[in-house]
């Protein structure tokens, strides 16, 4: 098992915790993650975008001009995709761009993540994090006591209303738990900070 430091909100260090090697001391997965992230990014999708082909556009029942006669090319109507205001011809219709990913490789993809932000040293275990009141001032704080830079996302093990409207108006900065976080926002930020209880709850759910 690795053990990594832990540390208090102020940043001080107050001993070990040792973290399962089933959890995040695996061989990371880049297939897996691929796999999970292209279908998490595909679900934010709304798949409402919506055209009409010549049956559905309104009009154009009417032949604009004789077949022969003219000296014009024939036309049987004025809603033909080759004419303005006509139908549009493979356009996009409403979808869904559901992708289905097995839980195994979901929760590979995620030990994957998490293993991979550990080996990069972009990973910090706190013994808590709390707040008495919603000030943005005090979570910039925790961020400059724990030396954290960039994108970073606090994951808690149950959902906390002070912390989150905290830390909504820091740039870069999610509070979110373990049961809602996902592998692509884990990707997305450069360090994760997780308490010693998410830590305890992932082993549970994912060792």
């Amino acid at each position: 098992m690795a053990k990594v430091t832990l540390f208090n909100q102020t940043g001080e260090n107050v001993g070990d915790i040792e973290l399962n090697d089933a959890v995040f001391g695996i061989e990371p997965n880049e297939q897996a993650v691929y796999d999970v992230v292209k279908a998490q990014r595909a679900a934010m999708r709304q798949g409402t975008h919506s055209t009409k082909n010549r049956s559905a556009v309104r009009g154009g029942g009417r032949k604009p001009w004789r077949q022969k006669g003219t000296g014009r090319a024939r036309v049987g109507t004025n809603r033909s995709p080759l004419w303005t205001g006509g139908g549009i011809v493979f356009g996009p219709s409403p979808r869904k761009y559901i992708l289905k990913v097995n839980k195994k490789v979901r929760r590979l993809a995620l030990k994957s993540v998490l293993s991979s932000k550990l080996q990069e040293e972009n990973f910090k275990v706190l013994d808590q994090l709390t707040l008495e009141q919603i000030k943005t001032k005090d979570m910039v704080n925790v961020l400059n006591n724990l030396k954290v830079e960039g994108k970073v996302a606090f994951v808690l093990d149950k959902p906390n209303t002070t912390l989150a409207l905290a830390a909504r108006n820091i740039p870069g900065v999610t509070v979110t738990t373990v049961d809602h976080v996902s592998v692509y926002e884990l990707l997305n930020v450069k360090t994760v900070v997780l308490t010693a209880d998410a830590v305890k709850k992932y082993e549970e759910v994912l060792g």
